[in-house]
């Protein structure tokens, strides 16, 4: 799973949205962010929802508020990503629960960099 859609993308270098994407782009990861508020972040183009990107992605991770989560999480869904990836304090008992029912594997209240750095 090389292709990563980031819901709650910031432009903001101390912000977890951020230096966790830069550091998944510099070991290889595409990441594509969503972010209705900008144009370009990291220097990717910027999608308004999760449901606009025009090609497939593999995991659909959120940087969200929990009661922020469902929406990318069904959108995750019918796009058929392959894995939803909830950030350190974000869960959404329903969405997981529907994901999981759809065949995408739920990862919930977990770092991506964290998890990558111990697997490295």
């Amino acid at each position: 799973m090389r292709v990563i859609a980031v819901v709650g993308l910031s432009p903001k270098p101390e912000r977890p949205s951020h230096f966790v994407s830069e550091y998944l782009q510099e070991h290889g990861y595409k990441i594509v962010p969503v972010n209705p508020g900008h144009r370009e972040i990291l220097g990717e183009k910027c999608w308004p929802s999760v449901a606009d990107i025009p090609f497939p992605v593999d995991v659909v991770a959120v940087f969200r508020r929990p009661s922020e989560a469902l929406t990318p999480i069904l959108q995750a869904i019918a796009g058929k990503a392959k894995a939803v990836w909830l950030q350190d304090g974000v869960y959404h008992d329903d969405g997981e629960r529907l994901a999981r029912e759809a065949g995408l594997l739920v990862v919930s209240n977990d770092c991506l960099m964290r998890r990558h750095a111990r697997a490295r």
